[in-house]
Formats: C-alpha cells, sequence, structure tokens
C-alpha cells in the first residue's frame, strides 16, 4: 500500500490496480471557503495553501473515492466538479448520500455506523465520528471514519474529523489497525470548544494506536492552530518518533 498525503485531508491510498481519493479538497489557495475564524486565529481564506505541483496528475489516475463528511475543507467546489466530470464511484455515509447526488455524482456504495459492506475486494466499515467537544459537536453534523482492509494490505483507520471518543478507543483496541490516520490540527472556531481532538488527546491517540499513525489536517485551513514543527516536538518527547509520520503535503509513503 502507496499513501500520499496531498494536503489538509485529501489523500491518495495505492493498493493493486487501485487508487482511492479521499476527501478531495482541490482548489487553488483561497478558493474553498471564506475565514473559518475572524477573531481566534488570523482570518485567511481556505485552504491558505495550494496543493503541491504536480499531484493533479496522480489525481487524475484516481479509480474510487471516499468521502468522510461535506465541510468545505473535506470537499470543495472544484472537489465536487472533479467528482461529476470523472464520475468517479463513490463511497460515502448514508445520510450523505442525497447530498451528492444533488450534485450529479456517482455514489456507488453507502454506509451506516459500524456496517461492513464489500469494497475493492476487501471490507469498508464505517466508524461514528464526533466533530467536536460538547454543543458544537451538534453543530458540525455527521462524520464518518472508515476501518479499511483490503486484500493483501495492511488494515487502515481512516479517524475522520473527531475528538477521541468511546467508537475511537474501541477502533483502537479491538480492531487494532495497522496503520491509522488522525486529523491533528486542534480546529477550533471564533466560539465554543475545539471541533478536533486538543494536544492532550492527539498523544492518547498516539499512545493507544498498536501500529503507525499519520498525522493530517496540519497548516492548510486557517481554524487549525496546530503546526508540524509543534507535533513533531510533542511526538520526540515521548519517544513516538518511528511510530507517527509527520507528512509535508505532496509526501508519499509505502507501507
Amino acid at each position: 500500500m502507496t499513501i500520499q498525503h496531498l494536503r489538509n485531508a485529501t489523500m491518495l491510498i495505492e493498493s493493486g490496480n487501485n487508487l482511492i481519493l479521499i476527501d478531495p479538497m482541490l482548489g487553488d489557495k483561497g478558493t474553498a471557503a471564506p475565514p473559518f475564524t475572524l477573531f481566534r486565529f488570523k482570518p485567511k481564506r481556505n485552504p491558505t495553501v495550494d496543493l503541491p505541483s504536480g499531484v493533479m496528475e496522480r489525481v487524475n489516475k484516481s479509480t474510487h473515492c471516499l468521502i468522510t463528511h461535506l465541510h468545505a475543507d473535506h470537499l470543495d467546489t472544484a472537489g465536487k466538479f472533479f467528482l461529476k466530470e470523472t464520475q468517479l464511484p463513490i463511497t460515502c455515509n448514508t445520510v450523505d448520500e442525497s447530498i451528492l447526488k444533488q450534485n450529479s455524482l456517482n455514489i456507488s456504495q453507502t454506509i451506516d455506523y459500524w456496517e461492513s459492506i464489500d469494497f475493492l475486494g476487501g471490507k469498508i466499515t464505517g466508524i461514528p465520528a464526533r466533530h467536536g467537544y460538547g454543543y458544537i459537536a451538534k453543530l458540525m453534523g455527521s462524520v464518518m471514519g472508515y476501518f479499511i482492509q483490503l486484500p493483501n494490505e495492511k488494515s487502515l483507520y481512516l479517524s475522520s474529523d473527531t475528538i477521541f471518543t468511546e467508537d475511537v478507543r474501541k477502533v483502537l483496541t479491538e480492531l487494532k489497525p495497522d496503520i491509522s490516520v488522525l486529523a491533528c490540527g486542534s480546529a477550533q472556531m471564533d466560539l465554543f470548544k475545539p471541533i478536533l481532538m486538543h494536544m492532550d488527546d492527539i498523544l492518547k491517540f498516539f499512545q493507544t494506536a498498536p501500529g503507525k499513525v499519520i498525522a493530517n489536517h496540519l497548516e492548510a485551513v486557517n481554524h487549525c492552530p496546530t503546526s508540524r514543527i509543534e507535533l513533531k516536538r510533542q511526538v520526540e518527547s515521548l519517544g513516538l518518533t518511528n511510530k507517527v509520520w509527520i507528512p509535508e503535503d505532496g509526501e508519499l509513503k509505502n507501507y
């Protein structure tokens, strides 16, 4: 399996003849959404960085798409256009199906929380995600993570935008993924509590995960204050450097 981090939560997962596009935010810098915060952090249009040069050549070879939820930093206008033009088969949360079909996208599979269905010769399981601490999670809507088991590959957990919940713990301790992907930006709006894991929970996730961890959702949207440098410092202090990969945009790794 080859995993390439593109930007924010957008990734490519290559397995055999399959190239799976995750949460396509494909637009140019500043084209996806206005600032997510105006006061808590410096207001900048999102994404705050461009896609790495040349990565669209590989995105254009995608064979499938997974969508975790419908926020603009996971599926922007350019991502919708790409999916509409290519008619890539999409797997998504059952609750998102109708909205995506309204955009003339090719929904090939839908999945409920804790449901397992066939996927590319293997299995995929929908995992509940809670997008925030306290009340704000209700405002953020439904989010789905995925536990993916492909033939002759390491198992993969895409936790998506979530805090550390009992469902997350259950995946890590019972399903025991070989690789886990975690949103580490500690995002927070101008009001309410954070909408992603704060640092203590990020580090708890790293320590609880039985296998390797990939840190994403960093330095690409204006409401995510955690930097790669800060996260790397925390990882080093716990002696987890060989366990946690903090990729630069466009970086690729074989597993």
